[in-house]
């Protein structure tokens, strides 16, 4: 049965954007058309996967102003991740794309800038059956993950940052 998954990356660890991005690499390469939308990350950013994703042709779209914890302006970061939301729909209900990331965007439902139920219920009317949608980031609101196909919780055990080891170019970003 071939059937588009709802797949959430969730937990405190680290690598739920890079599982993630692994599936689009994957997926591209198979052909499929392929589609990222970030929601924190600062669209100024050239982190490492939207170098590649440049040079591979891969669809990329990044709407945040940032990480939440470092705004300076929350009005701005919610305007952005709604920003991202209308971008999201059109993308997703377009039936142009074989897989979408919605990276970090666990966080606009986490810190109520959107309705998780809105969220859901839209994704059941306008979801193409055949999409695979990728949702990523910590704290996913319990109603995602029942409706979810594939649930993954990254586990921190031990990270470099607690060692005083500051985050690296081609390994955190």
């Amino acid at each position: 049965m071939k059937k588009g998954l709802l797949i959430v990356n969730t937990g405190d660890g680290k690598g739920k954007s890079t599982a993630a991005f692994g599936m689009v690499l994957r997926a591209w390469g198979r052909g499929l058309r392929v589609c990222v939308i970030q929601f924190i990350k600062a669209e100024t950013g050239q982190w490492g996967e939207i170098k590649a994703a440049k040079k591979l042709g891969i669809e990329w779209h990044t709407t945040g102003d940032g990480f939440t914890w470092t705004s300076k302006d929350m009005d701005e970061t919610t305007a952005r991740a709604l920003n991202g939301w209308e971008i999201a729909k059109g993308k997703i209900a377009s039936n142009q794309y074989d897989l979408i990331v919605l990276d970090e965007f666990t966080y606009a439902l986490h810190y109520g800038w959107l309705d998780t139920s809105a969220v859901l219920d839209w994704l059941r009317l306008n979801r193409p059956p055949s999409l695979h949608l990728v949702i990523t980031g910590r704290s996913a609101p319990e109603a995602l993950i029942q409706q979810a196909d594939l649930v993954t919780e990254m586990l921190l055990i031990k990270h470099p940052y607690d060692q005083g080891i500051q985050a690296q170019p081609g390994i955190e970003f």
